[in-house]
């Protein structure tokens, strides 16, 4: 698990116009790790993590595209049923929300990376990072949680 950047972008609902974003930050050698696209009548919200925050800012700027950064967790996740239903419970033990996730297609050797906006990514680092609280420490020993997989950290930290 690691804290990431997530960019934001306001677009146009028009055709090709997600591709053009996706094709400038290919030309410029941005690698998207995970991506999602909600939409209403009039635009849309494209949001992503690349592998570089840093490069991907200019590609936006020169688009004249609006977009924000916000910090999100990564985490690296085996692709199979259960996997992430097992990080969100282990979320909701420790009472930590999530505003919205997402995941990537698919990852590096059987793994898939799921991006959640939390309200507190530290907290969630703490509790995905085996750092659970004195109670539900107590209640694991009773009831073992399905997996006991540790997740990997992915990305950089801010």
């Amino acid at each position: 698990m690691d804290i990431v950047k997530q960019i934001s972008v306001s677009l146009e609902n028009k055709p090709g116009r997600l591709a053009q974003i996706l094709s400038e930050l290919a030309r410029e050698k941005v690698n998207i790790t995970a991506l999602t696209v909600m939409d209403s009548h009039e635009h849309s919200v494209l949001r992503f993590v690349t592998n570089d925050v840093q490069q991907s800012l200019p590609v936006l700027t020169k688009m004249n595209l609006r977009h924000a950064q916000t910090d999100v967790i990564s985490v690296e996740m085996r692709n199979q049923p259960g996997a992430l239903a097992q990080v969100c419970e282990r979320l909701a033990e420790e009472h930590v929300n999530i505003d919205y996730a997402y995941c990537s297609s698919g990852g590096r050797n059987g793994k898939t990376v799921g991006i959640f906006k939390v309200a507190n990514p530290e907290k969630a680092g703490r509790v995905l990072n085996g750092q659970a609280t004195s109670v539900n420490r107590r209640r694991l020993a009773r009831q073992p949680l399905r997996d006991r997989r540790t997740y990997h950290v992915t990305g950089s930290t801010r």
